[in-house]
C-alpha cells in the first residue's frame, strides 16, 4: 500500500511538473506582443498542442479551458454593462474560437467546452461553434449532449429541421432521456415558440454543471415569463378600451382583474415582473413596459 502511495503520489507530481513544462514550452513560442494589436493571436494550433503535450493531453485541456473562462472573464470585466453570457459579441473574442477548438482537440471527451462553445460562441462566430460541435459527434458520436448542444444553435438560428434532426439523431443514442424525442416533434411543429424556448433553457437549466449557463438559463426564462406577462396585460387593457372607451391610466382600474387572474401585485396595484419589479403601464397605449430597475432581459 505504502509502495502504490508513492508511486501515485510520483505520478500526480510528475503530471503537474510535465504541465508546468508544457506551459512554459507554449508561452515560450508565443511572439513578441504587439502595442497596436487589441489581442494576442492562437501561437499554437490545436494539432500542435496535441503534439507537444506529450500525452497529458487532460491537463493541457484543462489549461486551455481555463485560459478560456479567463479570456472572457476579463473581456467582461472590462466591459461597463452587465452582458448576458449569450449575447457576448461586443466583446471581441476572435481568440474564444481557437481556445475552446484546441482545448476539445486535446480532450475530445471535455464536456464543458463544448458547452460553452453552444452557449457563448454563437454570438462570437455560429460557423465555428458549428464546427467544434460537429467535431466532437464525429470523434465522440454517442455523447448524446452533443446533439443537444447542436440542435440548440440551430434553434438559435432558425433552422428548425436541422434542429429536429439534431435531436432526432441524439433521441437514437441507448441511453439518452425521453425528452429529447419530445423535442423532435417540438422543433417541427413549434419551433420558434415560447414553449419551444421555454423547454430548452428548461433542459439547460436542470442539464448543465456550469452555474453561469444555469444563471443564463434562468434569466432567458424569466423572460420568457415576463413576454408572456405582458402579452396577458396588453390583453385586458385592450378589452378594458373596449369597454370604457380608452387605454386604463392607472393599474388599479384593472386590479380586480389581476387578481382574480392571479397576477401578483405591490401595494399600489401595479403587476409584479418575474424579478418583483412593477411593470410600467404606458399611458394611451395599453402597453405594459418593463422598468428600468428591472433585471429581466431585454433581448
Amino acid at each position: 500500500m505504502n509502495r502504490q502511495t508513492i508511486y501515485l503520489s510520483f505520478v500526480l507530481v510528475a503530471g503537474m511538473a510535465v504541465t508546468v513544462l508544457v506551459a512554459r514550452s507554449i508561452d515560450a513560442r508565443r511572439p513578441p506582443p504587439d502595442p497596436n494589436a487589441i489581442d494576442e493571436s492562437l501561437y499554437l494550433n490545436p494539432n500542435t498542442a496535441r503534439r507537444v503535450s506529450l500525452g497529458f493531453n487532460g491537463l493541457v485541456a484543462d489549461w486551455y479551458w481555463m485560459r478560456s473562462l479567463q479570456y472572457v472573464g476579463r473581456k467582461i470585466v472590462n466591459t461597463p454593462e452587465d452582458v448576458p453570457i449569450d449575447s457576448l459579441q461586443q466583446l471581441n473574442l476572435k481568440l474564444l474560437a481557437p481556445l475552446l477548438d484546441t482545448a476539445t482537440t486535446l480532450d475530445p471527451d471535455f464536456a464543458d467546452p463544448y458547452e460553452y462553445a453552444a452557449v457563448v460562441l454563437p454570438a462570437v462566430d455560429v460557423d465555428a461553434a458549428i464546427r467544434i460541435l460537429r467535431k466532437g459527434i464525429d470523434t465522440t458520436p454517442s455523447a448524446w449532449r452533443l446533439y443537444h448542444h447542436l440542435g440548440y444553435i440551430h434553434w438559435q438560428q432558425k433552422d428548425y429541421a436541422a434542429a429536429s434532426e439534431m435531436y432526432r439523431r441524439g433521441s437514437e443514442i441507448p441511453g439518452s432521456p425521453q425528452w429529447m424525442s419530445a423535442m423532435v416533434a417540438k422543433m417541427a411543429a413549434e419551433g420558434g415558440s415560447r414553449n419551444t424556448a421555454r423547454e430548452i433553457y428548461k433542459r439547460m437549466q436542470d442539464e448543465s454543471a456550469d452555474e453561469k449557463v444555469k444563471d443564463m438559463a434562468q434569466r432567458r426564462l424569466m423572460q420568457l415569463d415576463s413576454l408572456d406577462h405582458r402579452d396577458i396585460l396588453r390583453k385586458l387593457m385592450t378589452e378594458y378600451k373596449t369597454r370604457v372607451g380608452q387605454c386604463p391610466t392607472t393599474w388599479k382600474e384593472i386590479l380586480p382583474v389581476l387578481r382574480s387572474l392571479r397576477i401578483p401585485v405591490d401595494q399600489s396595484g401595479a403587476p409584479l415582473d418575474p424579478t418583483h419589479v412593477p411593470y410600467q403601464l404606458r399611458a394611451g397605449a395599453c402597453e405594459a413596459d418593463l422598468d428600468s430597475k428591472s433585471e429581466v432581459l431585454r433581448q
